[in-house]
């Protein structure tokens, strides 16, 4: 990647910066509905979103919870905290479409934050932004009903994928919200019932 397309992405990224980045990261395209990070597995790199989307989630008793989503210009903390440390994850992580990452080396990453500072502001910024999406979620799971959560979730992928018309499954959103599809199957039924959406195959309006 040129300076000029880092730099357009990441404006506090200096030349010197940038230039250790073109010469020991990998950049990778991976195509839409791939696992790249599992929960127990070492983080030896740091994934930087440039182009498409990840999903980050949790599971218990074979129920995934959705934590957060990543879009171009972001990255994971959980994998950041656990790569400087040379951990394990604790998260999952999948593509949603086919998308493009800058992979960081984690052994490398503690000694580019001392040397170039700039770097912090990028993870600075995902700590703020991560720590709100994960109040949200909370929030959700314990003040919102079902058709409340369903329908804040939709709203959140429609701002994502800048469409009113959103390419998923019940099963999906299953899994994003920790229930069962029969569960989400009904009220997605009852929400068209009060035309607050219509349902197409594999698809859903938002009115």
């Amino acid at each position: 990647m040129s300076f000029t397309d880092l730099h357009k992405q990441f404006p506090f990224f200096n030349k010197t910066l940038v230039d250790t980045i073109n010469r020991e990261c990998d950049i990778i395209t991976v195509p839409h509905h791939q696992e790249i990070l599992r929960k127990g597995q070492y983080v030896k790199v740091i994934p930087v979103v440039l182009k498409g989307l990840l999903r980050v989630y949790t599971t218990h008793d074979d129920k995934e919870l959705l934590l957060y989503h990543i879009k171009a210009s972001e990255s994971c903390v959980m994998s950041f905290a656990a790569g400087i440390k040379n951990g394990t994850s604790e998260i999952y992580a999948q593509t949603l479409e086919d998308t493009e990452i800058l992979l960081l080396p984690a052994n490398r990453l503690k000694k580019w934050l001392q040397q170039y500072p700039e770097l912090n502001l990028l993870f600075n910024s995902q700590y703020e932004m991560r720590y709100a999406d994960l109040l949200n979620t909370i929030e959700n799971m314990v003040f919102h009903k079902m058709d409340e959560r369903i329908l804040n979730l939709l709203h959140d992928k429609a701002v994502l994928t800048n469409s009113q018309i959103i390419k998923i499954s019940h099963q999906a959103l299953a899994d994003d919200l920790a229930t069962s599809r029969e569960v989400i199957s009904r009220v997605l039924k009852k929400l068209e019932n009060d035309n607050k959406l219509v349902l197409s195959h594999q698809t859903i309006k938002i009115l």
